[in-house]
Order: structure tokens, then sequence, then C-alpha cells
């Protein structure tokens, strides 16, 4: 990559990213009469088909020409990977209805964070050298920490529904229904690590041409617009088959709030991944550390947001102190990566 690294501002970006993603999905609760798969696939053309494309317009100088010059390979591989990830988020969509915010990310965020991270290194033959490089150790140890911080948000999570109270809640949790929904949306999220690195040599044309940080932008309109061709399909399908269709045009419908928060759904997962291209350009040589960090904060952004949602009032002591050493834990993690890239872009 052509662009500087700056390992210390490269964390703060896929901090704001993390927030983004942690915020994405809130506006759901305030979806009225919509069906869910209405509400996924408006939230979907936003963020993985309208903005992409205008995020590149706006950002890649000469885009034409990067497109026509950029390798066909990489871009098919690009969308063909973020066609699988998009039936994972479809599954970490329907997993919020039955675990909540808290949980469906501790779980299916933690499995990406470690399989989209240290997978692409491994596949590669790269990991062996990651480790003997300078700050290797420090970036590997930090994942493996963050997984710990993430580990540790499950059980408080856990903990949590012990401690239940209301009957309304105990009838919408359904651990059956919504944890084999967290590990396939976990797996499949991961491969959205592997749409990126995929079509990097596309992003690295762009830089070519000027696009310097903003050149992953680029990469979005393959990841992205694969993402959106499985869920349009399945929501689609879904909308015929419980006649659901019509509710995008029905006055019985709260029409103009329903699509404003669906727009904001978009908005906020689609800025989530570009913070998190500002950050991935700026990591130096273990760029591949980006998705741990990316998703350790959001991890940790989703349970504090939790705690403003009112998701952990009323439980005991010894869940909210579990909930406190995880998010300590994860702030380690972050810090522990960070130092590790700061030593490593120092060494290059």
């Amino acid at each position: 990559m052509s662009a500087p690294a700056n390992p210390i501002l490269g964390t703060l970006f896929h901090a704001c990213g993390g927030l983004c993603a942690s915020l994405c999905y809130t506006p759901q609760k305030k979806i009225r009469v919509w069906s869910w798969e209405t509400y996924w696939l408006a939230q979907a053309a936003f963020c993985w088909l309208i903005l992409p494309i205008v995020g590149a317009v706006l950002t890649i100088p000469e885009l034409g020409v990067v497109l026509a010059e950029a390798p066909k390979a990489a871009m098919l591989r690009s969308f063909g990977l973020g066609a699988l990830y998009g039936i994972g988020g479809i599954s970490f969509g329907v997993a919020i209805r039955y675990l909540g915010f808290a949980l469906t990310y501790s779980i299916a965020v933690g499995l990406s964070s470690v399989l989209g991270t240290l997978l692409p290194p491994l596949v590669a033959g790269r990991l062996g050298a990651t480790l003997a490089g300078q700050g290797g150790g420090w970036v590997i140890s930090g994942v493996l920490i963050g997984a710990v911080g993430i580990g540790i948000c499950g059980w408080s999570s856990w903990l949590k529904q012990g401690d239940l109270q209301s009957a309304v809640v105990r009838t919408t949790f359904s651990a059956r229904k919504g944890v084999p929904l967290c590990l396939l949306a976990g797996v499949l999220s991961a491969v959205f690590s592997f749409s990126l690195a995929a079509g990097q040599p596309v992003a690295d044309v762009a830089a070519a041409h000027g696009a310097g940080h903003l050149q992953g932008n680029v990469i979005y309109l393959f990841s992205n617009t694969g993402a959106f061709a499985t869920s349009a399909i399945y929501c689609l399908w879904l909308g015929r088959r419980n006649r659901s269709l019509g509710e995008y045009t029905s006055a019985a419908s709260s029409l103009a709030g329903n699509w404003a928060l669906a727009a904001l759904s978009g908005l906020l997962w689609y800025c989530q991944f570009f913070f998190y291209g500002l950050g991935h350009t700026r990591m130096g040589p273990y760029g591949f550390s980006s998705w741990a960090l990316h998703m350790i904060l959001l991890v940790a952004f989703s349970n504090v947001l939790g705690l403003v949602l009112h998701e952990w009032r009323g439980y005991r002591l010894r869940t909210l102190r579990a909930l406190t050493i995880a998010l300590v834990v994860l702030v380690a993690a972050v810090l522990t990566i960070a130092y590790g890239n700061n030593l490593g872009s120092a060494a290059s």
C-alpha cells in the first residue's frame, strides 16, 4: 500500500467504525408494521448497494479507468465471498430477535474476530513470519486477549439470562434458536475479511490513481453488492411467501419513518467499513489485524449500547461485574494490538 502507516490514528478510525457497527441495527427496534424481511431488504439496499456506489464515485479518482485496469478475477472473488457474507448478515439479523444485542454480538462477532483475523495470514502462509516480525507477537497476543474478552462478554450475557425476571423477556429469548444462528453468522461474517483481501488488487490500482487512504472504497463495489445479492434473493422469496412485499408502499405502515430508519441503518452499516478502510490503510505491515480491532471494538461498544438500552437493568452485581471485567479486557486487547502495530510500523 502506498499510503503511509500510522497505527494509532488507524486504531482511532477503527473505533469510529466499531461505534457505527454497534449502532447500525438499533433503528430496527423502531420499525412499525413492516415485516422483518421488508426492513432487512430496505436497509440492505442502502448499505450494500446504493452507498457503496455513491462512496466509490465520490472518493475514487478516475473510477472508470480504475475498474478497466483492475484484475477482473479479484472483482469476482470479492463479489462471491461477499455473497457468502450476506448469508451471515441475515443470520445475524435474525439472531438479535432471540438473544438480544449483547449476546448476539459476543458470540457471532467473537467467532468472526478470530477466524477473520488469523485465517487469512494462515492460508497465505504468512502467520509464521508475522509471529517472528517486530511487534508480531504483540499483535497475535492482542487478538487472543480480545477473544478472551469477547468470551467473558458472552459469559456475562449468559449470567444475564439467569437473572431475567420479566416473563415477556423470557418468551422472546431462545438460546435454541439464537445460538446456531450466531455460530453461522460468525463463520460467514469472517468470510467478509477474505472478501476485502480478495479485492485488495483492485484497491491497489485505485491507490495508483491517487485514492490514498480511501482506496478501500472501491472494494465495496464488489464485496457489498455480493452481500446484497444473497440478501435480496432471500428477502424477496420470504416477502413473496409471507405476502409482505406490498408493505413497501402500504398506507397502513409509517412509510416515511420506516424508510428513514432503514436508510439510517444502512448509513451506519456503510460507515463502519468506510472508517474500517481509513484505519486499515494506516495499520502498517500487520494490516490483517484490522479485522480483530474492528470486531473487538464493535463488541465493546455493543455491550455499552446494551447498557444504554437498559438490556442490563435489574441484574445481579455478579453479572455486571463480569461485564465490567470483559470491557477492561477488550480495552487491553485494543491497546496491545495497537502497540504491536506501532512496533511493526517503526521497524518497517
